[in-house]
């Protein structure tokens, strides 16, 4: 049988499959670094409709039809990659305001400090970024205003609050004394069933991602970050509830117990990671999880954090613990160990500095090429997105350029020449 369609009739279809307003540009440049396969591309051509990649092509390739009216960002000499995500950062901190210092300020400022490291994070080429650990739910509040075109700023993967044992380097009250017990502390549970339940409330207000804190930490005043202080079984309820809710989880684990409790229970990504071993490289390569390491923090806290109020406890801290971080970080490197880029960009130094680290991991065993992968195809693995990380068909339009070649030499980062997101140049 043949089917008879009448040119009305096809554009009809063709109206209705093509918006009737789409907004197309076109984005060329001189190169572009695939950070998946390694390699870079030359003459560049890349199409953009409502936001989303519709079109790539390299020299050699037939050049792909744009409509007459497509915008054009045209960056002639400049070399493109996809707009960089960090999976750890504080948009609702500052860096210069630590330890007791923060309680000079109420509790809506710190939303509007978010509004402007927002807004830097994303003209220093982070399009996207993992947030974790959020009071009041700040940083879903980002989310909405970014996403309604209120604020500018990156794509937001938030997780509200941190989770956390009592007295635990997640519990907003650690350091104060007894009369703020009864000050209410959402992020605080002690027992499976008390984290089940904040995993829950936690995605019942726009959670994305869930954050524990399973060991002590740096910055908390009295623990210690080796200290585990989530048990195995917390971890695991965790661990399940936000897997049975479709969300993942990000453990802040500094010491090897809790390191490898974490990845028994089936967390997802171990920030800091400071104090893993080959044990903990095992376990992390049977388990399929990421490590998140802020291997740059060391160089900011040491050099600023006394005037900027950070405790002479966790100074020591800091000095006991940043080395061994960085020699972690090379050893898990080289054991293979899956790699993601996180800062704790925001709170640990000032924002929108986030590309500091790449020269750093560097300097402790990575390729420009591997540094670069961390911040892109690794980290949209990790987030379990397929929509940001490669110059690709069907993800969003965002990338950076920079001036030279960024897998020879990666501190070209730390300046983009330009950042596009979803198809609109950021100025």
């Amino acid at each position: 049988m043949t089917i008879r369609i009448s040119t009305a009739a096809l554009a009809l279809a063709l109206a209705v499959a093509t918006p009737a307003h789409a907004d197309t540009v076109v984005v060329t440049a001189a190169h572009l670094v695939d950070p998946a396969a390694g390699r870079t591309l030359d003459d560049p051509m890349i199409v953009i409709t409502d936001g989303r990649i519709v079109a790539v092509a390299v020299r050699g390739q037939a050049k792909p039809a744009t409509p007459p009216d497509a915008r054009r960002i045209d960056l002639p000499g400049k070399t493109l990659l996809p707009g960089l995500i960090d999976m750890h950062v504080h948009l609702d901190a500052d860096a210069t305001i630590g330890g007791y210092k923060r309680l000079d300020y109420t509790d809506s400022f710190w939303q509007a400090v978010g509004v402007g490291n927002a807004r830097k994070m994303l003209e220093a080429g982070f399009t996207t970024v993992r947030n974790v650990d959020s009071e009041d739910y700040n940083d879903v509040g980002l989310k909405q205003a970014v996403d309604g075109g209120w604020i500018v700023g990156p794509r937001i993967v938030p997780a509200g609050y941190a989770l956390g044992s009592t007295g635990g380097h997640c519990d907003g009250t650690e350091g104060l004394p007894p009369r703020f017990a009864s000050v209410p502390n959402p992020s605080v549970a002690d027992g499976p069933d008390g984290y089940r339940r904040l995993v829950r409330t936690q995605r019942k207000y726009g959670a994305e991602v869930i954050k524990i804190c399973a060991t002590g930490g740096v910055l908390s005043k009295r623990d210690a970050p080796g200290a585990q202080q989530m048990s195995l079984d917390e971890m695991k309820a965790v661990a399940d509830e936000a897997h049975l809710l479709g969300m993942k989880v990000a453990a802040h684990a500094h010491g090897k117990a809790g390191i490898d409790d974490a990845l028994r229970a089936g967390i997802d990504t171990i920030e800091h990671a400071s104090l893993a071993d080959a044990g903990s490289f095992k376990l992390a390569k049977e388990h399929g999880a990421w490590f998140s390491m802020d291997v740059y923090d060391d160089d900011y806290i040491l050099a600023e954090g006394a005037k900027n109020g950070v405790h002479p406890e966790s100074l020591e801290k800091e000095r006991q613990i940043g080395r061994k971080q960085r020699e972690t970080f090379r050893a898990a490197h080289a054991a293979g160990v899956k790699m993601v880029f996180g800062t704790d960009n925001g709170a640990v130094f000032p924002a929108g500095q986030n590309a500091l680290q790449f020269a750093k991991m560097v300097q402790w065993g990575m390729t420009p090429v591997e540094a670069i992968r961390s911040a892109t195809t690794n980290a949209a693995e990790a987030l379990g997105r397929d929509d940001v990380g490669r110059v690709a068909v069907g993800r969003w339009g965002d990338l950076v350029a920079v001036d030279g070649d960024p897998t020879r030499d990666v501190r070209l980062l730390e300046r983009p020449a330009a950042v596009v997101k979803g198809g609109v140049r950021v100025r």
